[in-house]
């Protein structure tokens, strides 16, 4: 599991990740009066990053899927950063974007009045699921890891033209 290394609901992945066994990565980001790396994050694989970019640069290279909980400017950033690139077939595989907290999310985003102004591909709204509960959330991803095992997505990046 990799998280943002804070405290809250991503304290609760890394413990979570943790209690089960697993190795968990924290990139944490040095940000005055902000978050501290919580005590889950397996020794040697949590890291303090200076510049958003190159956090989000190490999110979308690791990541097999993405989880976003209700947040502020910086959850904001690291989805649309996400949905941006899976959008645009700039991430090498699919990786599969969850919405925790349906209600939450149609309120901050108005995704459909995005597709109704054409602002974005009413196919892009296939980019992501709402998903309200933990057993729901895993059966999505569950279902598309063996979807994705079974038959693997094109390697995006090599099916865009440079530049």
């Amino acid at each position: 599991v990799c998280t943002g290394g804070g405290g809250g609901i991503m304290e609760a992945a890394n413990r979570g990740a943790a209690d089960a066994g697993g190795r968990t990565i924290g990139l944490n980001i040095g940000l005055p009066y902000e978050q501290r790396p919580n005590p889950y994050i397996t020794p040697d694989l949590g890291f303090e990053f200076h510049y958003f970019f190159m956090r989000k640069l190490w999110f979308a290279h690791l990541a097999c899927a993405m989880v976003a909980f209700p947040g502020g400017f910086g959850t904001l950033d690291e989805l649309c950063e996400i949905l941006t690139l899976s959008q645009t077939r700039k991430l090498s595989r699919r990786i599969p974007v969850l919405l925790y907290g349906e209600s939450y999310w149609r309120e901050v985003i108005n995704f459909d009045a995005l597709a109704r102004h054409g602002t974005i591909a009413e196919r892009d709204l296939e980019l992501f699921k709402y998903v309200d509960e933990p057993a729901v959330a895993l059966d999505v991803l569950k279902s598309w890891l063996l979807e994705e095992i079974q038959h693997p997505s094109p390697v995006f990046a090599k099916t865009t033209k440079p530049g």
